[in-house]
């Protein structure tokens, strides 16, 4: 059997910066094990299957461990093969059905805007090893999927140079660590190896917590973010109150063939 295989980077406009997903276009579901050997062999910490169903579209992401039940840069990736690569469809909005429920995406000239559930951090306990883990004391820490480990200035974000395996014991998805940006609303950065992404470059589903706190603390509605990764990535971000909307660019810079056993 021989499946697509697309790779893009999103959150940017530049090939080799942004966060690489890997899109995988189906005419059937795979055993779930063929589909996580895939997403391992591809390694990168998303890779995203989808099938067309009728008017919409069903949509799974897998990192190179673990299905997960959300993710924003393989849905932007996503979107962009269906519509610029392939033009599956002519519709102005793609719908796709998820662990997370229904998830659409629309375009804003060359932008790709995810709508996504918000996801509001409250206070929490933090996990006895979590600032140990990072290396640095938070502002605060609050806690939705995630943890949020809101610093002061973005210097410190940029410097953390956490425990990696000492972040993955920790008993949350994953670990945000925000602050106010120099030339942005804020940056961030996200870290969750438990899922097999040690760093992930940009992440969307981060912004499902990220958008609701800073929009609140900076008292907007409609902010400009960036991750602070190596690789780096844009995010333009609204709170419209139960949901999100997180938009970018995308820009492909691979395209070929897997070849699958056909159990």
């Amino acid at each position: 059997m021989r499946i697509p295989l697309y790779q893009i980077d999103a959150f940017t406009r530049r090939p080799f910066s942004g966060n690489p997903a890997a899109v995988c276009p189906l005419e059937r579901w795979l055993p779930d094990e063929t589909l996580q050997a895939i997403a391992a062999e591809n390694n990168l910490s998303e890779t995203a299957f989808y099938l067309p169903r009728g008017d919409c579209f069903e949509l799974r992401w897998f990192t190179p461990t673990v299905e997960v039940d959300l993710c924003g840069h393989a849905t932007l990736t996503t979107a962009f093969v269906i519509w610029t690569i392939r033009r599956e469809t002519a519709a102005p909005q793609l719908s796709f059905q998820s662990r997370s429920g229904q998830l659409k995406v629309d375009r804003d000239g060359d932008r790709y805007v995810l709508d996504f559930p918000s996801r509001p951090p409250i206070e929490c306990d933090a996990h006895s090893g979590l600032v140990s883990a990072l290396g640095a004391q938070p502002r605060v820490i609050l806690a939705a999927r995630d943890y949020l480990c809101v610093f002061d200035h973005e210097e410190e974000v940029r410097a953390l140079t956490p425990d990696i395996p000492k972040i993955a014991a920790t008993d949350r998805f994953a670990v945000i660590a925000t602050a106010p940006g120099r030339d942005c609303d804020f940056v961030s950065r996200f870290f969750a190896p438990a899922q097999g992404v040690p760093e992930d470059p940009v992440t969307g589903s981060a912004h499902c917590t990220l958008i609701p706190y800073w929009a609140q603390r900076l008292g907007k509605r409609s902010l400009f973010a960036r991750q602070i990764s190596r690789r780096g990535g844009e995010i333009w971000c609204e709170d419209r109150g139960p949901r999100v909307r997180i938009a970018g660019h995308a820009v492909k810079v691979l395209e070929g063939e897997l070849e699958v056993g056909d159990d």
